[in-house]
């Protein structure tokens, strides 16, 4: 593994390991570099709505953790600015879930990011941009 990668891995162990709600979730981190991730998730009876569907909160809250890591995996602290998200196919209990980060674009003080959700079935079912905001605070100050 790369210097880079290691980096990326350790930023996100870090993150994950502090993160109750990516935890609650029950993400499971499949691929972590800079600037992308994959990760997975199964839909619990508890993360449906009133039409027996999964709330649109919980995908994403998904696709907002595979930002975050993507996003901070260069290991300088960044942050949300604008997110959103569009609904493509229901999802239901059940349903595993993949979140697909890529890098759009990466300056000194923004990053903008496209996560694809698809579930088991590889359709995709959510789509989802966001911009962060990046800090000049690092996570590890190497010696």
């Amino acid at each position: 593994m790369n210097k880079d990668n290691l980096l990326a891995k350790r930023v996100v162990d870090y993150m994950y390991d502090n993160d109750k709600f990516s935890q609650w979730l029950g993400i499971e981190r499949i691929k972590v570099e800079q600037g992308h991730c994959v990760l997975k998730m199964k839909v619990r009876e508890e993360m449906v709505n009133g039409f027996g569907i999964a709330h649109g909160g919980v995908a994403f809250s998904f696709a907002d953790s595979a930002l975050a890591f993507a996003s901070n995996a260069y290991g300088r602290l960044s942050v949300a600015l604008d997110c959103s998200i569009n609904f493509s196919v229901a999802v239901k209990v059940g349903d595993v879930l993949t979140a697909t980060a890529n890098e759009l674009s990466l300056t000194n003080k923004t990053g903008t990011y496209l996560i694809e959700i698809t579930n088991q079935e590889n359709e995709k079912v959510g789509f989802f941009k966001g911009t962060v905001y990046r800090t000049s605070k690092e996570y590890f100050k190497e010696k």
